[in-house]
């Protein structure tokens, strides 16, 4: 079957969706996106995607193309005409394509591009990795100062993945003065004595919609949450390690920098948020 995809008001084949080369999003990654899972053909945490996505564009001073309404109606047609059951839709919007390259803003007339596409995942809640959990390497945090806004500027993370693939390694946690900051596309979480420990919000990583959730749901499960930078050492040292994101939900991590964390296996902590965090997700998903 061909992926149909959604371009600035129109449902089309893959090979037939096009955007302008004077797109903004092309000339100066001036755009931003978000990423809602799909389980069982259902949404999930969709109202807290669309939240952020708001966040993103005003920061940006960027007008959004449609409002939230027409964008889960966009979502759930593309879940319906690509028969999607486990996945993810991705949404990018730029400041458009004006009629030429330039630096300024174009003017506040100029549409912005909207564009959806689905990935197929099936299977995607029962990822062998949750039972093997990741191997990271950490590296020098090199990204711009903004890393709240979620823009398409992912160059970055994407070598962050390549220096990972290349040490034969899952991921990679990025470091800025001593302390991890987040994954390549994940927030970090470690544990010790019972605490989930990961970094306050600020600038300096994503607000993760996923993270958002499972801090409610380990506070609710009566689980200890302490939000504050860690070093490398200390995580090494901790008896677990997990990441969060869209993608992965809960996800383990069992080493870094080549030493075992914890047992060097799955912990029950993260385990448990796993499971908790699928089980609440699915009940919630529209």
């Amino acid at each position: 079957m061909t992926r149909i995809v959604y371009v600035n008001g129109e449902y089309l084949p893959e090979d037939q969706a096009k955007v302008s080369v004077f797109d903004r999003g092309f000339l100066f990654a001036d755009g931003v996106y978000e990423v809602t899972s799909v389980l069982d053909g259902k949404l999930i945490d969709f109202d807290g995607h669309t939240k952020r996505l708001t966040r993103s564009l005003n920061e940006l001073d960027m007008r959004a193309p449609c409002d939230s309404a027409t964008l889960l109606e966009i979502h759930r047609e593309l879940v319906t005409r690509n028969d999607l059951v486990d996945g993810m839709i991705y949404l990018q919007i730029t400041r458009g394509a004006p009629n030429d390259r330039d630096f300024a803003y174009p003017a506040p007339e100029t549409e912005p591009t909207l564009v959806l596409f689905t990935q197929s995942k099936p299977g995607l809640a029962d990822s062998p990795m949750a039972k093997t959990g990741m191997k990271v390497i950490s590296i020098e945090d090199q990204r711009w100062g903004r890393r709240d806004i979620k823009t398409v500027q992912l160059l970055y993370p994407s070598m962050g993945k390549m220096m990972a693939k290349a040490a034969g390694c899952d991921d990679a946690w990025m470091v800025e003065d001593g302390a991890v900051t987040e994954g390549t596309s994940n927030n970090a979480y470690i544990i010790k004595d019972g605490t989930i420990i990961t970094r306050n919000l600020g600038t300096e990583i994503l607000h993760g919609i996923t993270r958002a959730a499972v801090l409610r749901f380990a506070r609710e499960a009566q689980m200890k949450v302490e939000e504050r930078p860690f070093t490398v050492a200390e995580a090494q040292a901790a008896d677990e390690a997990f990441i969060t994101s869209a993608s992965t939900f809960v996800m383990p991590v069992v080493e870094l920098d080549g030493q075992s964390i914890g047992t060097g296996k799955p912990g029950p902590v993260a385990a448990r948020l796993r499971e908790i965090y699928l089980e609440e997700s699915r009940k919630a998903a529209i």
